[in-house]
């Protein structure tokens, strides 16, 4: 899906956009160093000083439409407009009378959608991000509030021209699918016509448990699978003790994260090409580009259990980024070639096939 704007983000092919929630510009060096390109949301901001600090470490930001943004408006520092957070979950309130806080309702979907309408007249040369919270996914959830229902959100997509949402299974002990359903549902939701992206949880949060850097790698390719085009990092740890840039913190999973940025941003050109086809085979799912003349094929396991996967394809195979060479056997029908690869629970494969 083709959509561009006269000040919004590249729409260079070997472009995609990875993101970190609300995070503190001074850290931008050190977020640039680990492949995040794009800063979404800021502290009671923006203001003159965080798109100051902004603009020095050339770190384009997604924010709020207020006063000092709409100053802005010719700045391509600011590569799109927030939309709000979560706006479909049951949202604070305080009793006039008691004082007490509470939880009310979601936001209408209608109100989302006649605030982007609103958003987009001050300026049309951006994009609009909305980001959605786990309802998306998690049929389960009960933080919607009273009088939610799943086929809001048909009307909620309407609200934005980059449409996110977020869920952090492996800290909620979830099931991590959880993260390519709801790629697949904005996507249905949508009719393919607006960008998707997704969310990704990389720290503890809130003390419960915390994701590894493998489950992490898995949601991160299952999401671009199913056709994230965009990511954001949550980043932050509010238990035992609040850190705000938690990720930046743990040398492991800060490694992990990095290196699986640098392997986005090489392939992006491949990611993004609109020949790319997804399957699914006994636990794993797939998804098969040709670009350039080439192949390449994203696998990500989806069971628990370790599986054997055939892949039908003709010719020299390389596992990239694990120092791999597989061998093609002619064991299909007609002759045609097969390789073969293991894959145990949250493992992900990328092949690249020169082919004949």
């Amino acid at each position: 899906m083709k959509q561009t704007w006269k000040n919004g983000l590249p729409s260079s092919p070997d472009y995609f956009p990875i993101g970190v929630w609300l995070q503190s510009p001074q850290n931008a060096s050190r977020y640039t160093a680990a492949g995040i390109n794009l800063y979404v949301a800021l502290w009671q901001g923006p203001t003159e000083k965080q798109l100051a600090a902004l603009k020095a470490a050339k770190m384009r930001v997604v924010c709020e439409q207020n006063a000092v943004g709409l100053a802005h408006k010719d700045d391509p520092i600011i590569a799109a407009w927030m939309h709000g957070d979560e706006p479909d979950n049951a949202q604070a309130v305080t009793d006039p009378v008691t004082g007490k806080k509470g939880w009310g309702p979601c936001v209408p979907p209608q109100k989302i959608v006649d605030d982007y309408k609103r958003l987009r007249e001050k300026d049309p040369t951006r994009p609009i991000l909305l980001n959605l919270g786990q309802g998306v996914a998690n049929d389960a959830w009960k933080g919607r509030g009273a009088g939610a229902k799943l086929s809001d959100y048909e009307t909620y997509v309407q609200g934005g021209d980059i449409i996110s949402f977020d869920i952090y299974p492996a800290a909620n002990n979830l099931p991590l699918g959880l993260v390519p359903k709801g790629v697949d549902r904005l996507a249905g939701w949508t009719g393919g016509k607006k960008h998707i992206w997704n969310c990704l949880e990389c720290t503890r949060i809130d003390g419960k448990s915390k994701a590894t850097p493998k489950q992490v790698r898995s949601e991160t390719w299952r999401a671009i699978i199913h056709g994230s085009r965009g990511l954001i990092y949550f980043v932050h740890q509010f238990q035992p003790k609040f850190n705000e840039h938690a990720l930046l913190d743990d040398p492991e999973m800060l490694a992990s994260v990095t290196a699986t940025n640098k392997q986005i941003q090489e392939l992006a050109a491949v990611i993004n090409s609109p020949n790319g086809k997804r399957t699914e085979q006994g636990g794993v799912e797939l998804l098969t580009v040709e670009h350039a003349g080439g192949l390449t094929i994203f696998a990500a396991a989806t069971g628990e259990k370790t599986v054997r996967v055939a892949v039908a394809k003709t010719g020299k195979v390389e596992v990239l980024g694990e120092g791999r060479m597989l061998k093609a056997t002619n064991e299909g029908a007609a002759g045609q070639a097969l390789f073969y690869d293991t894959f145990a629970p949250e493992d992900v494969h990328i092949y690249r096939v020169t082919v004949r």
